[in-house]
């Protein structure tokens, strides 16, 4: 055993990802940002709503409802919702409705 105790790697356990938070917070209660970035896009504007405590499914039949909304293109990556294009505000009007407490951040 080294010394101190210190073991890189001393389990396939501390090779996972943490668990996301449960979707048992109600939307009234989750505080979603809003957020239009470039960043690795290839120079094009993108919305990323982040901070959304939903199932796949939910997830998706939101995805679903602001993409006919907006009118654009959009994906799910990593729990977080892109939009094509500089969609933050239906994107936070549609959330509003929805339930959730949407926050504008970034540019």
């Amino acid at each position: 055993m080294p010394k101190g105790g210190w073991r890189e790697f001393s389990s396939s356990d501390s090779l996972q990802r943490p668990e996301p938070p449960a979707a048992d917070t109600p939307r009234s209660q989750q505080i979603v940002r809003v957020q239009p970035t470039r960043g690795g896009k290839g120079g094009k504007t993108v919305t990323v709503i982040r901070g959304l405590q939903l199932d796949n499914a939910a997830l998706k039949s939101l995805l679903k409802k602001l993409k006919s909304r907006i009118g654009s293109g959009g994906t799910i990556k990593e729990s977080e919702i892109e939009l094509q294009g500089d969609q933050v505000e239906a994107a936070l009007e549609l959330l509003s409705k929805e339930g959730f407490r949407p926050k504008r951040s970034g540019g």
